[in-house]
């Protein structure tokens, strides 16, 4: 049967743009999602509190206790919030917080997130905020529900307030046993959060201060707290964006151009129109097949005759130039200054789970399952695409596997809510690994320029850095210099650009780190003793003097074909120092990664297990960009588009790895998921000048 084709248009009708107008869940759906009992939903002259205008500009969050968390009938606890699970492990130190101040078992809580019906507005999930941020907003929502669970207790027992104690997912007196069930003890006074709340919803607000439980005390927070969900996903019955299904459902491919920049000049879609159960969708240059299975779907893409206006593009070998706007500066030394160029290349994300969306419009709203760090963000996107409002948008995000700052934005949510409105029908749109790596944005390619002087007494009197392009976050030396300069410089990228894990701190150590051991060696300086002499800060130089120390440095030297190299710094609140080992062959040309050592304090430690976690996969991680991954690209074409092309740490390349985590419980404790990735590349780096005399300026570093 011949289907027609579908133009795809927005309502641009102003009435549908006015300010104020709600979408209202049903009872139905609201209870479904947050199990018995009642919750305070806010209402439209409280919108902008919780940042449900346009974008959430200036939106502040909301400090009522019901915008947070929801007690059921059941006793049992609902947690709301904005941030996203995509492999940092937020659901289970979110679920501790709530657990240490609420007085409830963490297996009676659950934590709704990204849900943007749901939840209070969220900038997003990004920058390792969530702990900073979220963490401190729950705990003292959960200690506001504690103290009004207390207080009703007080009201419906007719006893004195102070007697009455929160413990277990009970309030009881003082003095009495909360293990022992009131069968057990007739007379005692008791009752659960369930039996408290009777479901009438806790809208009192969150005070200014609240008494929050210190470090000392604490019993769920700073324990190794098992993941939670970990069987679902270990066992593989979690669902992902790409599992998502619906009845009547297509399955959906977009048409992609063959190079970047290009343009769809005509597009013959006779073929796929007339295939059985295949409909297509175009809206100028967007074409689209939607069918009832992926195969199907697959087949008509591929039948569809496209013709491209291509311009030229840049090659890889073309980048560093145009990045600098000009040629680059050598490397150089004139008799106290030293000069070097750092380059660093695109690399992917490169995330176990392609981009995914599962959209469906009703005829009014668009309900879009996806994997995303900022829901929020693509609500705003699938609303400028849809022409609608944001609040004719629902976006609910599955916890996502993995994103390393590559999933801001919502490619495949707006290309599957395109399809959907067009069709009338849900479709699920999963990208190709191919697509991947193609069409997601990058982590920016860089250039950094870095001079400094040397005192007659061997210390720092000048420093100047510039980064060009890849950005300025980790820029600031931490070394004690006098009037130091630096600069990023935004440059015109051959290719899409994004947030990253670290962002251009990676790049911004690795550059600086390096040059360090640059300066400690022609100053005759051990580069421990150099680094140390130039650092006053207490936090920092704790790091490097635990990581040397566990490490062993200067206490033995490197074998031949062997170096030692050693790196350090901060980012986000978060303090690392690294030591490696590395052999070199200089035969192969092979650089292998033998040993390293990872110092780190982000404040107090939350759950010491999955922190660790958080720093292996970072070195992990820091390892590919510093010695493999690399995006190759020429005319607009991206050439490693696949797993076979584009290489990444493997099991051979983790080394003897060993994580030391500095609990300093006296400070608020920071996010560990980005700052433990700076320090690898670096002594890497530092390790293979040691060991080989050839000094690696650029990531990835290769042998030639």
């Amino acid at each position: 049967m011949r289907q027609a084709k579908h133009s795809l248009t927005g309502s641009r009708d102003p009435a549908a743009l006015r300010i104020g107008e709600q979408f209202e869940l049903s009872r139905r759906e609201v209870l479904k999602a947050l199990g018995g009992g009642l919750l305070l939903l806010v209402s439209p002259a409280s919108a902008l509190v919780q940042g449900r205008g346009r974008r959430g500009g200036g939106a502040q969050s909301p400090q009522v206790v019901s915008a947070w968390l929801h007690i059921g009938a059941d006793g049992k606890a609902t947690v709301l919030t904005g941030k996203v699970e995509v492999g940092q492990n937020a659901r289970t130190s979110l679920t501790q917080a709530v657990s240490e101040e609420l007085r409830l078992p963490t297996e009676s809580i659950r934590v709704v997130m990204g849900d943007t019906d749901l939840v209070p507005f969220d900038m997003g999930t990004f920058g390792s905020r969530t702990t900073p941020m979220m963490v401190p907003q729950l705990r003292r929502a959960a200690a506001a529900a504690r103290e009004a669970l207390v207080d009703m207790a007080a009201e419906q027992l007719g006893v004195d307030r102070s007697s009455l104690k929160a413990e277990n997912g009970r309030v009881f007196q003082a003095g009495s046993s909360v293990s022992e069930s009131p069968a057990e003890r007739p007379d005692s006074v008791s009752l659960t959060y369930g039996e408290i709340a009777k479901g009438i919803p806790l809208d009192r607000p969150i005070p200014a201060e609240i008494g929050l439980t210190g470090p000392e005390d604490w019993k769920v927070l700073g324990d190794s707290v098992r993941k939670v969900d970990g069987d679902e996903i270990v066992t593989g019955r979690h669902r992902y964006s790409a599992d998502q299904t619906r009845p009547g459902m297509l399955h959906a491919k977009v048409l992609r151009p063959p190079s970047l920049g290009a343009t769809l000049s005509s597009a013959d879609t006779k073929d796929a129109e007339a295939m059985p159960g295949v409909r297509v969708v175009r809206d100028g240059g967007f074409v689209a097949v939607a069918a009832p299975t992926l195969r199907q779907a697959e087949r008509a893409l591929l039948s569809i005759s496209a013709e491209w206006r291509e311009t030229p593009q840049p090659s890889a070998k073309d980048l560093f130039p145009l990045l600098r706007g000009g040629e680059l500066a050598g490397s150089s030394r004139s008799g106290a200054t030293l000069k070097a160029t750092y380059t660093a290349a695109y690399i992917a994300h490169a995330p176990l789970e392609p981009r995914a969306a599962l959209a469906e419009w009703d005829g009014a709203k668009a309900t879009v399952h996806t994997g995303t760090q900022r829901p929020f963000g693509v609500r705003g996107e699938v609303s400028e695409a849809l022409g609608i409002p944001e609040d004719r948008v629902r976006v609910i995000v599955p916890d996502t596997g993995s994103g390393y700052g590559g999933k801001h934005s919502g490619d495949a949510a707006v290309e599957a809510a395109r399809i959907s409105k067009a069709l009338g029908k849900p479709v699920r749109l999963v990208w190709t690994r191919q697509e991947e790596f193609t069409f997601a944005y990058f982590r920016p390619a860089g250039v950094v320029e870095v001079s400094a002087t040397l005192s007659p007494e061997g210390s720092l009197a000048s420093w100047e850095f510039e980064n060009y392009n890849s950005g300025g976050s980790g820029i600031a030396t931490p070394y004690r210099i006098p009037s130091p300069r630096t600069q990023s410089r935004q440059a015109s990228s051959p290719l899409r650009q994004g947030s990253y894990r670290a962002l251009a701190a990676t790049f911004n150590h690795f550059a600086r780190e390096c040059f360090m051991d640059e300066l400690a060696h022609a100053s005759g300086a051990e580069p421990l003793a150099f680094r140390l002499k130039h650092l006053d800060n207490p936090r920092l130089r704790a790091v490097l003097e635990a990581a040397a120390e566990r490490f062993g440095w200067g206490r033995s030297k490197p074998g031949a074909g062997r170096g030692f190299g050693i790196a350090c710094g901060v980012e986000k609140g978060g303090y690392v120092a690294t030591a490696a080992e590395v052999a070199v062959n200089a035969a192969s040309k092979q650089i292998n990664v033998l040993r390293a050592v990872t110092a780190f304090e982000c404040g107090a430690v939350l759950n010491p297990d999955h922190l660790k976690n958080q720093v292996e996969g970072a070195v992990l991680q820091g390892i590919g960009g510093a010695l493999f991954e690399e995006i190759e690209f020429e005319g607009g074409r991206v050439l490693t588009d696949r797993f076979s092309r584009y290489r990444v740490p493997r099991f051979a390349d983790m080394p003897v790895h060993e994580t030391l985590l500095l609990d300093r419980k006296d400070l608020p404790p920071a996010g560990g998921g980005e700052t433990p990735i700076v320090a690898i590349a670096p002594a890497i780096g530092n390790a293979v000048f040691q060991a080989a005399g050839v000094r690696l300026r650029a990531l990835p570093m290769r042998l030639s």
